[in-house]
């Protein structure tokens, strides 16, 4: 078992970051932090917690499809990516074996990685599969059924995808039916979206898939009952982090690589990625309603000693929210509205080894909820 060393315990300043006294935090000088839970405010853990026992898990789209830049990455930085991979540095394992072992409570190697993909698009068989099977990396791949069912252009076949399932460096993940916004579906539609594609993936191959991923990386509290309800292992999101021994198996981060976002610089900084170990996370629910409080308060305690949080910093992909610390706990206010769609949130801790610790988050926002 890994201790904190030495290293772990500094960190820098950071202008943005308030040290508030208690009395400001418990009154809300900036609104008032939503009560923790039960489960929320428990210990993170009953035994030693190994901060640096994790997993980058690295999530692509498309490949060479270069009029669609914001989901697709050129073939030539894959190829990069995957030389990077096969460096000897990393340990790239299979998305489940990764999942069991950190609910097991065993140690990953060092630099872990998994590779997945979301949606069955041709460019996935055509070449990411090849280049893969070429460099022996496992990867999932994550697959809504109802466009292989629609045999619509550019997507894979049932038979491909049949060739992909029979490769044991191929695991298939679930991703619903119709790909649907589910966060906003009643849990009654999301359940029926959910089984409709697992008879599919019954009739077609023979097994329906045990990890499922949010379409949009979208969920709310109502989708994550859903999906346990319906028997998933583990859920993953599209938030960025790395993912850890307390990381809540059914909101699991990925690291979203496009075109723009798949340079070796970025590459190299996301596939090193520590987890942040974090518990208390406010809200519950990650999804903004109609007449839902918005800006939400968000905040969550940093559940170890990693020394001075004053390094740690957070950004949002809209707006600015100002960042308040109180020992361990971290609480941000946002002074407008967030917009309708997907806002992430990236809170990150430089590591004195020159890693970097890395927790996300993602808030849907209904449109009707920003008036």
């Amino acid at each position: 078992m890994r201790r904190v060393s030495e290293r772990q315990r500094r960190g820098k300043g950071n202008r943005r970051t308030l040290c508030l006294a208690a009395a400001l935090y418990l009154c809300g000088a900036l609104g008032a932090a939503a009560p923790l839970s039960a489960q929320q405010a428990a210990p993170a853990t009953q035994r030693a917690l190994d901060i640096d026992n994790g997993a980058a898990v690295l999530m692509y789209h498309r490949f060479g499809e270069d009029s669609l830049p914001s989901t697709s990455v050129r073939l030539e930085q894959f190829e990069a990516h995957l030389a990077e991979l096969t460096s000897g540095k990393y340990q790239v394992l299979a998305l489940p074996e990764i999942l069991a072992r950190l609910r097991a409570g065993q140690t990953l190697p060092e630099h872990a990685v998994a590779i997945t993909v979301d949606d069955a698009v041709l460019s996935v068989y055509r070449e990411a599969w090849p280049r893969l099977k070429a460099a022996n990396l496992p990867v999932t791949i994550f697959v809504s059924t109802e466009p292989l069912d629609l045999g619509l252009p550019n997507y894979m076949s049932w038979a491909q995808l049949r060739e992909l399932a029979a490769d044991p460096l191929v695991t298939i993940g679930h991703h619903g039916h119709s790909h649907a916004h589910m966060a906003w579906l009643s849990p009654s539609d999301q359940r029926a979206d959910i089984d409709k594609a697992t008879a599919r993936f019954q009739a077609e191959l023979g097994a329906a898939p045990e990890i499922f991923a949010y379409p949009y990386g979208e969920a709310s509290l109502a989708l994550r009952q859903t999906v346990i309800d319906a028997g998933f292992t583990a859920a993953l999101g599209q938030h960025s982090g790395a993912m850890g021994e307390i990381t809540d198996r059914f909101s699991l981060p990925r690291f979203p690589l496009n075109e723009a976002y798949g340079d070796m610089d970025r590459f190299r900084l996301v596939a090193n990625a520590l987890p942040l170990p974090v518990d208390g996370i406010t809200p519950a629910d990650m999804s903004v309603p109609s007449g839902a409080q918005n800006p939400p308060n968000y905040g969550f305690t940093v559940a170890a000693d990693l020394g001075n949080l004053g390094g740690l910093n957070c950004f949002a992909s809209a707006g600015e929210p100002e960042m308040m610390r109180l020992d361990q706990r971290i609480e941000l206010r946002f002074t407008t509205a967030l917009p309708a769609g997907r806002v992430r949130i990236n809170c990150t801790l430089r590591d004195d080894s020159g890693r970097w610790r890395w927790f996300g988050t993602q808030f849907v926002v209904a449109k009707e909820a920003t008036h």
